[in-house]
């Protein structure tokens, strides 16, 4: 039974962030909603196929008012997460080790806590030991302004270029290496 089980969740998280590496492929439910695949890990869009990236603005969990307009001229990768989500526990200290290489490259990280409460937020972020910022974000209307890629996932994770463009949208959780290996590429761009 135990065996059975862990197959189960063995496949279950190997589903959820499958992609057929075509580029993007919507998913219409309804004309409610319209979701651009993930990319495969590891992969960057290219540069002449980037759309440019919702504006958005809102509170940090430290109180602070934020605009995604701070984050123009750098790379910058956002991660949707929030405290009930099991595969967040392993991405976000990973997150934190990339963060620290690369903060003072022209890298912004943004946190975007989804559909949680501050308190429970907030002890997260302390037991991970995560320093870089996080968005406010408990009714989902940030994740709502990026309904053309699939941040309605948990965890998703969207890392722009310095043009403020789409260059990488993972859904699921997204190894260190591989959000190295993406960073190193954006940053070696030509901007």
């Amino acid at each position: 039974m135990r065996k059975l089980l862990l197959a189960l969740v063995t496949g279950a998280l190997a589903l959820t962030g499958c992609t057929t590496g075509e580029g993007a492929v919507s998913v219409n439910n309804g004309g409610e909603f319209r979701f651009v695949e993930g990319t495969p890990s590891g992969e960057v869009i290219p540069p002449d196929e980037r759309a440019t990236a919702p504006e958005f603005a809102g509170t940090l969990l430290d109180g602070e008012e934020f605009a995604s307009t701070e984050l123009a001229g750098d790379v910058a990768v956002l991660n949707f997460w929030g405290s009930w989500c099991a595969p967040c526990r392993v991405e976000s200290p990973e997150f934190q080790e990339v963060y620290a290489e690369v903060r003072d490259d022209g890298v912004q990280f943004l946190g975007i806590n989804v559909k949680d409460t501050d308190q429970l937020a907030r002890a997260f972020e302390d037991n991970f030991g995560i320093e870089f910022p996080s968005l406010d974000d408990p009714r989902g209307e940030v994740a709502l302004a990026f309904r053309d890629y699939p941040a309605s996932a948990i965890p998703s994770t969207i890392v722009l270029d310095r043009e403020s463009r789409v260059a990488a949208v993972y859904t699921g959780a997204v190894r260190q290496d591989d959000l190295g290996a993406v960073l190193d590429r954006l940053l070696t761009e030509e901007g």
